[in-house]
């Protein structure tokens, strides 16, 4: 098979409308790359999105990381199509062979099959309930949802066995499923946090191209609220010397909202999201580029990122220290965190009937392509 060339970051100025990379940066498993006319580049069509299906076996994952709060997660789809320039989940890509460019925000992988591989995992006699995470890694409430309906057919079933539930969403479309989460709530099984990183419109548009805007954002906590379902709101990323300021206000407002818990994590540049970021901010924000990466190094203990447990997260340092004492302050004042937030209700949980297993197919009358877990 013919490996596509990849296109490398075109020349200053060349920017793509909706999208947050500029670019294809070669993934770090390719054995290949290729440098084109700097030319062709800037006359490259605006990428269309490819919706790709994949054939899985499974739809829970298991982590162990003591920095999340949570055992289990499901992410309905690999890739976003939000384009969040600072997403720490774009090296996931490389793993299918795509870049963690442009191919990350154009090129999304789904799993046609998730409600019934979720019956099924549920179903197992072994299986012990935990709370799920939705839309951890890319958000399970991304553009193509809306046609998809793969987020809402896994809430279904999460109804039906009383499961709990929890979710983090840049996306307004959560409203369309407030019949369901009201119903999880009054049991004790979801909460749902929104992530709100600026209440800048023109940083938005820049920053994450594709997503709801902040007065949005802020408008489907006051639903959540008004629904019964307990809200909560993540600051994340705070980005040194771009958005770090509004960290006070972005709080008191979700407060006004209805928010009651409020948390935060600070930029982390991993593999191939450092390149892409760097790339960005020196394209969008010239003048302030050397003083953002300086404060990002101040936080990694002089380097540009930290992937060490307990650090990662929040940083390290007097910037870090101070952020702290500054979000801490500021749920204060405006009655975050007050309570800690309840444990989700497991003892309710009834697995469901497993669904049939489909037939086996032999490998040898199976054509190639069938075989593969990722259709072209």
């Amino acid at each position: 098979m013919t490996k596509p060339i990849r296109d490398t970051f075109p020349q200053p100025g060349h920017n793509i409308r909706g999208r947050g990379a500029r670019g294809n940066l070669p993934g770090r498993f390719e054995r290949q790359t290729y440098e084109p006319d700097p030319g062709v580049a800037e006359l490259a069509p605006h990428p269309d999105t490819e919706l790709i299906p994949e054939l899985s076996k499974s739809i829970i994952s298991r982590n162990k990381s003591p920095d999340v709060g949570f055992e289990q997660s499901i992410n309905p789809y690999k890739g976003c199509e939000h384009g969040c320039i600072y997403c720490y989940a774009r090296p996931s890509h490389a793993y299918l062979d795509f870049s963690p460019g442009l191919d990350f925000e154009t090129k999304i992988v789904h799993k046609p099959n998730a409600a019934e591989l979720l019956k099924r995992e549920l179903a197992r006699p072994g299986y012990k309930c935990k709370s799920i995470a939705l839309g951890v890694n890319t958000d399970c409430y991304q553009p193509f949802e809306k046609q998809l309906g793969t987020t809402r057919a896994l809430l279904e079933i999460m109804l039906e066995t009383r499961h709990p539930v929890g979710i983090v969403t840049k996306s307004a479309l959560v409203e369309r499923d407030l019949d369901l989460l009201s119903e999880l709530a009054r049991l004790g099984l979801t909460h749902v946090f929104l992530s709100i990183t600026t209440l800048d419109d023109e940083l938005k548009r820049r920053m994450e191209p594709r997503t709801a805007s902040p007065r949005r954002r802020l408008a489907t906590i006051e639903r959540l609220t008004e629904a019964g379902v307990p809200a909560g709101v993540m600051f994340a990323p705070v980005i040194p010397a771009l958005n770090d300021h509004e960290l006070e206000g972005i709080l008191e407002a979700s407060a006004k909202a209805g928010a009651l818990w409020a948390g935060y994590t600070v930029l982390r540049l991993p593999n191939e999201v450092r390149p892409l970021f760097k790339d960005w901010l020196a394209e969008q924000y010239p003048l302030r580029a050397k003083h953002v990466m300086s404060r990002v190094r101040q936080i990694r203990g002089g380097r540009e990122n930290d992937s060490s447990f307990g650090r990662r997260m929040r940083g390290q340092g007097h910037y870090a220290d101070l952020l702290r004492q500054r979000f801490d302050k500021a749920c204060r004042r405006h009655g975050l965190n007050a309570a800690r937030r309840p444990s989700l209700k497991t003892t309710l949980f009834r697995p469901p009937a497993a669904p049939p297993k489909p037939p086996r197919r032999s490998r040898r009358n199976t054509a190639p392509e069938e075989q593969l877990s990722l259709l072209p």
